[in-house]
């Protein structure tokens, strides 16, 4: 039943297509949906009869989506969600397996967030990146709501308590990595947990297809095994035909979903550049095209060299990559976000989970070595819908350090197996031991140590751990925590009986609280000063009191976290698996090739040809790229073409005219001139063709 001047939609049956202007929705078994669109008021028509007799059968869905719009208002403070989102969140409380493609900066992590708040239990969300998690949590937190993080940098008792909170407690939302999953305990507490939601960021990890495969994610079908009435929602931001099936798959989704976004960005011009000077061509950017920007260079030298030649010029700069602490971090990536500095350069480390809607420009001074990394990158900018540009400088140097970065990104299997005898060396583990050990990892000190060359050795960890041997965090910052593990009364038995620790415990009951429940973060600095006293004599009491068992104390690091996921092998029997190594190989160079070719193609307008990438085929003429402003340049001129589709537009706005009769009535100029501003008029949707076949005004909505 459809009722298309009332605006009313049933849709009954096994799948349903819809389509809207640059949104595609695919809905599985849809028991009934309806869609609601400019509804006018007729008394006495059955129709609207009909209506309420839908709106009363269906209002449990009509309730929920007031529901989150009240959830939205109440904690984000917005009055309508974004594109798809609502669409979304019904999905998944509807209890459909759902697949959510939203550009960055689509507003990916609301829809789980709204989504698990509305059901009763917790929200189980993984991640593959420590400090997104830190970021969601602490955010979450601040909106007056209990979310919990469980990394491998925490200690066993934290962890413990943690589960505990989440088992009896009334925390919302889960987070940890997929390695987590593989921890005993963590899958007896989730089988104790009301789970209402599994929220999978960054789907497109668990894709051999995609550029950023962790074996890991794998784990994440066992997750369902666990709690198999649970629905799971993926979200990513880019994925092929290819790898959106092949996420379906590996997360066995049932009554499945997918939502996807158009990848299009009409305020985005896409440039590419050849540029044997890139320095002054990034110079010329920044002083002609206002606003705050990002600069994404390959390597961490760079990012220095590269703010320091932009301040110098009078250009406000920063720089930013994984190897600083994460105070600092903080620091400069807050001092962008606040507009105290202009431009950072950094390396591909700095973007993920910035939602700033104003960056005006994003230059990568090397060419990305995958579509994906380059579209999320770029994407970056003009999020507030402005025009902005994403600049590509290119050269034919950029094509020999790409395909070195490749061969140094696949290391031999000696120098893996040799990287992986140097670990167990490290860390002194034995063969048959290290299961579920976690170690600083401190990558200059361990090359240093063994003579070998970080990236090389970065490069053979990440094997190392795509076959499941180890698990390697990303660097964050991790402030000191401290537990009490006695009661009151038994830590006042101690106190009286240990006078030399009796001021101490009470400096750390006065400045902090939160200790006998679960790990509180103290600072080791701020106690010195409290107690007037040196930081090392603090820290040597701490030490003193962890050693007994009176308390847990776990200082802070600022270092990425080495896991052996399971026990510690023999190097000669290290093995890799042929799709870890080999195909893996093989389609990197396959993206590398594509990125080379985008870079070096001046014949196809660059929005259709990374649209196509993701499977968007049928895409028009961005007609602000470097490729459609030179195809425009090479036809006619600004004013000529302004003052060609002038005319078009007055013409028809009288009545639609046939090919023929509205090149006749055009004046002050050639036909090849008129059908060129006609195709691009065309291809921008500002004309298009009547069901008889002529040419007419779009309309806009």
């Amino acid at each position: 039943m459809a009722d298309a001047q009332r605006g009313i939609t049933l849709v009954r049956g096994r799948t349903c297509n819809l389509k809207r202007e640059g949104t595609e929705i695919r809905s599985g078994k849809l028991s009934a949906q309806i869609i609601i669109r400019n509804w006018e008021l007729r008394i006495g028509n059955w129709k609207l009869f009909n209506f309420w007799v839908l709106y009363f059968r269906n209002f449990d869905a009509f309730k929920k989506m007031d529901t989150v719009k009240e959830i939205l208002k109440k904690y984000w403070g917005y009055e309508t969600f974004r594109p798809l989102q609502e669409e979304i969140i019904r999905s998944v409380v509807e209890g459909h397996d759902t697949l959510a493609l939203l550009p960055t900066g689509g507003g990916k992590s609301v829809c789980f967030q709204v989504a698990g708040l509305y059901m009763d239990g917790i929200c189980v969300v993984i991640s593959p990146l420590i400090a997104l998690m830190k970021e969601q949590v602490e955010g979450l937190r601040a909106k007056g709501i209990k979310a919990v993080a469980i990394t491998s940098a925490m200690h066993k008792r934290e962890i413990d308590i943690a589960l505990d909170n989440c088992v009896y407690g009334d925390v919302r939302f889960l987070y940890m990595s997929p390695e987590r999953l593989e921890s005993e305990i963590v899958k007896v507490r989730l089988q104790r947990m009301k789970v209402n939601l599994i929220a999978v960021d960054e789907a497109h990890c668990i894709s051999q297809w995609g550029y950023d495969f962790r074996p890991s994610y794998l784990k994440i079908a066992e997750l369902r095994e666990l709690l198999p009435n649970v629905t799971v929602l993926a979200l990513t931001a880019t994925a092929t035909v290819e790898v959106v099936e092949e996420i379906e798959e590996k997360l066995l989704f049932k009554n499945g979903s997918v939502f996807q976004q158009s990848y299009e960005r009409k305020n985005l011009a896409y440039v590419v550049l050849r540029e044997e000077d890139k320095l002054k061509r990034l110079l010329k950017i920044a002083t002609n095209v206002k606003g705050v920007g990002i600069v994404y260079v390959r390597n961490r030298r760079k990012t220095q060299e590269i703010a320091s030649y932009l301040l110098s010029n009078g250009i406000g700069a920063d720089f930013y990559h994984a190897g600083l602490d994460g105070p600092t971090r903080d620091r400069k990536q807050n001092e962008w976000t606040g507009n105290k500095t202009r431009v950072m350069v950094c390396t591909n480390a700095f973007g993920m989970g910035i939602d700033k809607a104003d960056v005006r420009f994003v230059v990568h001074m090397d060419v990305p070595d995958s579509v994906e990394a380059y579209f999320q990158e770029a994407g970056r900018a003009g999020r507030d819908g402005r025009k902005a540009f994403a600049v590509l400088l290119y050269n034919e140097g950029d094509k020999v350090e790409l395909n070195a970065a490749i061969e140094a990104s696949y290391p031999s299997i000696e120098e893996i197996k040799q990287t992986y005898q140097a670990l167990a060396n490290y860390y002194q583990v034995a063969t048959g031991a290290g299961l579920g050990v976690t170690f600083d990892f401190e990558i200059s000190d361990f090359c240093d140590r063994y003579k070998l060359e970080p990236i090389r050795v970065f490069n053979c960890m990440k094997f190392i751990e795509r076959e499941g041997y180890v698990a390697l965090t990303d660097s964050f910052h991790q402030s000191s925590r401290v537990k009490i593990e006695l009661n009151k009364e038994e830590l006042y038995r101690f106190q009286v009986a240990n006078k030399m620790y009796d001021a101490f415990i009470k400096l750390l009951l006065r400045s902090y609280t939160g200790f006998f429940d679960s790990f509180a973060k103290i600072n080791e600095y701020e106690l010195a000063k409290n107690g007037k006293t040196k930081v090392e004599s603090i820290v040597t009491r701490l030490e003193y009191l962890h050693q007994n068992k009176i308390i847990t104390y776990i200082p802070q690091t600022n270092l990425p976290q080495l896991t052996f996921t399971q026990e510690r092998v023999d190097a000669k029997y290290l093995s890799l698996k042929k799709e870890n190594f080999e195909v893996l190989k093989a389609r990197a160079v396959k993206r590398m090739e594509w990125m080379v070719d985008y870079a070096e193609s001046t014949h196809e307008c660059r929005s259709k040809r990374l649209l196509a990438y993701f499977g968007e085929t049928e895409s028009y003429r961005c007609n602000i790229c470097d490729v459609c402003l030179a195809e425009n340049r090479k036809i006619l001129h600004t004013e000529e073409f302004e003052n060609i589709s002038t005319q078009i537009k007055e013409w028809l706005a009288l009545h639609p005219l046939e090919l023929k009769e509205l090149a006749a009535k055009i004046t002050g100029t050639n036909d090849d001139k008129i059908l060129h501003t006609i195709r691009v008029m065309i291809d921008t949707k500002m004309i298009t063709h009547d069901g008889e076949g002529r040419l007419c005004l779009v309309v806009k909505k």
